[in-house]
């Protein structure tokens, strides 16, 4: 029971929903529900496939070419440092930028989904990795 607790708290705290609905808040007003909700659907789908195959799929992979799961922890929590600090540079989106994926852009060079972003994904597949 502690274990699953502790990956709750895991992966909410690298989600971090409560600033993703307040980003998504921010691009998306003035939009109609309708197109809303179509954003919201694209950007909940695309950010579950993305957890759900490294939940799935991610210790093998590092497997597969050798790495431990303690050497990728030790190189994915430099990652989520440096996205972190990425994520403080934020920026309001340019009104053009409303074409694409509203939710998912990132006013930085990298454009990855904020809610699946590198730390977050490093964070799943070392909570689902086999544990020693």
């Amino acid at each position: 029971m502690k274990h699953q607790l502790q990956a709750i708290a895991t992966v909410l705290s690298l989600v971090n929903p409560a600033i993703c609905g307040a980003m998504f808040q921010k691009i998306e007003a003035g939009r109609s529900s309708k197109a809303q909700l179509g954003d919201a659907t694209k950007a909940v789908t695309a950010i579950f496939v993305i957890l759900g195959v490294a939940a799935l799929v991610g210790a093998r992979v590092l497997q597969m070419f050798g790495i431990s799961l303690d050497a990728f922890s030790v190189a994915g929590g430099h990652g989520a440092r440096v996205d972190g600090f990425f994520d403080a540079r934020l920026q309001a989106c340019p009104a053009d930028s409303r074409s694409g994926w509203s939710l998912c852009q990132r006013v930085t060079d990298s454009r990855d989904p904020v809610a699946a972003s590198p730390g977050t994904i490093t964070g799943v597949t070392i909570i689902t990795g086999p544990r020693a």
